[in-house]
């Protein structure tokens, strides 16, 4: 080898080397560019779950923001249903009149606010929407149904506000 071999190698060494170093940067930095891509993919998808959270959680709060006032009313429809048995059935009767046209209204106020009425007289006993006090005999009605309420339940918006007080017929 003589001393121009040796010097025209060098350089297509080292032009080599810097294009072994000029592709590990590429490399490199295409690795990196992907890392970005896909933690951006995920900081999206991320906050995409994080909006229907929140919408979630909206829409559940205007659904329930007024359990508290409808279960305060519970007692005041209670004491209406006592007061119109308590005035027994007449025609032309006024109190009667007046606490059924006061009960009407008040329901209509609650149910066009998600609360519905849970009256389980005759149906079979729900543990998810009754409460059984007692037993009784069946009589004429099935084993398991109830046969007397003591208190009315509500639902408010689908979801218990309180179960139905009830006696149920015992099973034989």
């Amino acid at each position: 080898m003589t001393e121009n071999d040796i010097q025209s190698t060098q350089p297509q060494d080292a032009e080599a080397g810097i294009e072994a170093q000029l592709r590990g940067e590429i490399e490199a930095l295409r690795s990196e560019i992907e890392q970005l891509r896909m933690d951006s993919l995920r900081e999206r998808a991320d906050l995409e779950n994080q909006r229907r959270r929140v919408a979630r959680d909206i829409e559940q709060a205007r659904r329930f923001a007024n359990e508290k006032l409808l279960g305060e009313l519970l007692p005041v429809l209670d004491s209406l249903d006592a007061g119109l048995a308590a005035a027994g059935t007449g025609e032309g009767n006024p109190l009667r009149e007046g606490l059924e046209l006061t009960k009407r209204q008040l329901l209509k106020v609650a149910t066009d606010n998600g609360l519905v009425v849970v009256d389980p007289a005759g149906q079979p006993f729900n543990p998810e929407h009754h409460q059984a006090i007692s037993q009784a005999d069946p009589g004429d009605a099935a084993p398991g149904t109830v046969v007397q309420v003591f208190q009315k339940g509500y639902l408010l918006n689908e979801r218990l506000l309180r179960p139905a007080l009830v006696v149920v017929a015992r099973h034989d």
